[in-house]
């Protein structure tokens, strides 16, 4: 069989045919399994071989910290429980937290039960989103700079507001971002990005998002239906 390039529409029509096949699929291996990374790493690592199988795809290596590196595709896999909808993120520079991480992300959310009879757990798919990194930055710093530029904020007004945010940089790179954000506002994002030594993304408003937004795709959504 010829395997063709992958494409994002292709990835985006295989995360929802693979989160389809999941939810009927019985699963001895995840059984009892409790480590939310355990069953991360094993989706993630089940979803590239259904990838494999029909599409020519770079799958990276971990070290380069994207799962799916390719240029045209340039896209993180995030698994998560629906429990709570969050994971890490390597930390590279502050303005991640204001322009997006550079990358995109494919987020399976899913909710597991395990059925004692037949040892077997189900993993239902709630949701599963494609977020453009365009759309990857932090919701309520973004929602304020932008809100902060309409009123007319001057650099003064935007280094007060990241000091008191605790961006994590100092006052040369706070001025950078500053004059940056002046001369190209950010977009919105709909992460919930927390500093640590690596960053912590908060998926919840991704996942309860019901209206359209130009970047986002919504795969999988049986939580607003």
């Amino acid at each position: 069989m010829n395997k063709k390039n992958l494409t994002i529409k292709d990835l985006i029509n295989s995360a929802n045919e693979f989160c389809k096949q999941e939810t009927m699929y019985k699963n001895k291996e995840l059984y009892g399994v409790t480590d939310g990374k355990a069953v991360g790493t094993y989706i993630e690592h089940k979803f590239k071989n259904f990838l494999n199988e029909n599409y020519i795809v770079d799958n990276g290596n971990s070290a380069r910290g994207v799962d799916l590196p390719a240029p045209e595709i340039n896209t993180d896999i995030k698994v998560t429980s629906i429990k709570q909808p969050q994971s890490s993120s390597p930390f590279k520079d502050a303005k991640q937290k204001i322009y997006g991480l550079g990358y995109n992300l494919l987020v399976f959310v899913y909710e597991k039960t395990d059925n004692q009879e037949s040892e077997t757990a189900l993993l239902d798919f709630k949701s599963c989103s494609f977020i453009d990194k365009e759309r990857t930055a932090d919701y309520t710093t973004t929602f304020r700079l932008i809100e902060m530029m309409d009123d007319g904020a001057n650099e003064e007004d935007i280094i007060a507001y990241l000091t008191d945010k605790n961006i994590p940089a100092d006052d040369i790179i706070l001025t950078q971002i500053a004059k940056q954000i002046l001369q190209s506002p950010p977009k919105l994002g709909y992460l919930t990005i927390s500093n640590a030594l690596q960053w912590r993304l908060q998926y919840g408003r991704v996942v309860a998002l019901s209206e359209k937004v130009d970047g986002i795709t919504k795969i999988i959504d049986k939580v607003n239906h």
